[in-house]
């Protein structure tokens, strides 16, 4: 219920817009003097949706402390306008389970990392009336796992370690060491690590190597990501014999293949334009006449 004295309490900065100068001054917090000061509207309730989504939200149960929330963030760059959105999510989780939040902020790159690391005070000067201050997984403090033994007592860890150090200098030895570490458990097991850990390096030239390690060293699990590999197998195996039956006709029609136009015709990774070829060189009497119109 609201009551006379707490009206009073607030609406005579309305009345005296001046009035938080001299008492920041009579409570000797250093402000600037205000030059000019508006009323503005006091109702902060949301007139339409607004879509705000926190990465992964989990509660965390401890034995002598209690639960609490942690809120994920997976952050690829700076942004400037995330700690923003970061004190909102900590604001409405506070407020609606009544529980302590907590915010960790994942990320593949230094800068990043450093960026997000540093406080993120909300207020006036000197004076934050909220701070936001997660707690940061990257590469400047992620372990680096290469020992097999200890990638096998935490595959999670590794494949995070795998993922944070995508861009570094020790991901193939992070990721032999979990390749090999997962050689000797349950494909029920090893499955969704290989699928997290495909995922978390993206495009980068490290996705590629695991690759080749999945289809090396885990040949007999059958994943997606093995499965893909297989087909691109038989995918290049395919392509390579339309090649080799260009040339096998040329051959046999008797027409010359200089070395550039052999190169050419082995290094051709495109199916339908191989399949062309082929029937061109079938009634080509140069191979000028099958790469003419190309």
């Amino acid at each position: 219920m609201v009551t006379s004295s707490h009206e009073a309490m607030h609406r005579i900065f309305q009345d005296y817009p001046g009035l938080f100068s001299r008492v920041s001054e009579a409570l000797s917090i250093p402000f600037p003097q205000a030059t000019g000061v508006s009323v503005l509207p006091n109702d902060v309730t949301e007139t339409k949706p607004v879509d705000r989504r926190i990465d992964t939200l989990l509660k965390v149960e401890t034995e002598h402390h209690g639960p609490f929330l942690l809120a994920i963030e997976a952050q690829k760059k700076k942004d400037l306008e995330k700690p923003a959105s970061w004190s909102y999510y900590l604001a409405y989780l506070r407020n609606k389970y009544r529980l302590p939040p907590l915010l960790l902020v994942v990320c593949q790159d230094r800068a990043t990392a450093e960026w997000a690391t540093r406080p993120e005070p909300i207020g006036f000067c000197s004076w934050p009336s909220l701070t936001v201050r997660p707690i940061v997984a990257g590469p400047h403090n992620m372990p680096v796992i290469t020992d097999p033994d200890e990638a096998r007592t935490d595959l999670a860890l590794t494949a995070l370690a795998a993922i944070t150090h995508a861009a570094g200098p020790h991901i193939g030895a992070i990721l032999k060491a979990l390749s090999t570490a997962l050689r000797d458990v349950p494909e029920d097991v090893a499955d969704p690590i290989i699928e997290f850990t495909a995922q978390g390096l993206g495009n980068r030239p490290a996705k590629h190597f695991w690759r080749n390690l999945v289809a090396v060293d885990l040949s007999f699990y059958k994943s997606y990501i093995s499965e893909e590999i297989r087909d691109e197998g038989r995918e290049q195996g395919r392509v390579q014999g339309r090649a080799e039956d260009v040339l096998l006709v040329l051959e046999q029609r008797g027409v010359p293949v200089s070395e550039e136009a052999r190169s050419r015709i082995t290094g051709c990774g495109d199916p339908e334009v191989l399949r062309t070829w082929l029937l061109r060189a079938v009634t080509a009497a140069t191979t000028d006449e099958i790469f003419e119109t190309e």
